[in-house]
């Protein structure tokens, strides 16, 4: 039923420091702006990336939204594989996201953490041997 990933949306009431510090994270600019909504299309399998204005939550564009969470942690965290967990929470960090949790060793190659960025979204850092085995399994069959 769940075929894959298809789009992460975050929300922000300042859309244009959210879209330089995002454009500058991923090193491209959004494909898509404007001035309700950007995306970008991100990784090695181009998944997206989007963000909605806050004032938009609620309305029929982020109907998914709670108004009330916006600005804080909350909901599911969303990872996304990274090939060093610590450097990419340093660069992170760096960049002015808070630290939520910690790097852990979840064993058998897992290592997971967490930031909030500026705006209040958890994002989530995983290196996952899995996910560079399909990876590679991909590579081989093209």
């Amino acid at each position: 039923m769940l075929r894959g990933l298809t789009t992460v949306t975050f929300y922000s009431p300042d859309f244009e420091a959210t879209k330089r510090w995002y454009t500058e994270l991923f090193g491209i600019p959004p494909y898509l702006d404007t001035p309700a909504y950007m995306e970008w299309r991100i990784g090695d399998y181009q998944h997206e990336f989007g963000v909605v204005h806050s004032t938009y939550a609620g309305s029929e564009l982020a109907r998914t939204a709670d108004p009330d969470t916006i600005g804080r942690p909350a909901g599911a965290v969303v990872y996304w594989h990274v090939d060093d967990v610590p450097a990419a929470l340093e660069r992170l960090v760096a960049m002015g996201a808070k630290e939520h949790d910690s790097p852990r060793d979840r064993g058998t190659g897992f290592i997971t953490a967490s930031v909030i960025d500026p705006w209040g979204n958890v994002l989530g850092l995983m290196y996952n041997p899995h996910y560079l085995e399909i990876l590679d399994s991909l590579k081989e069959e093209s």
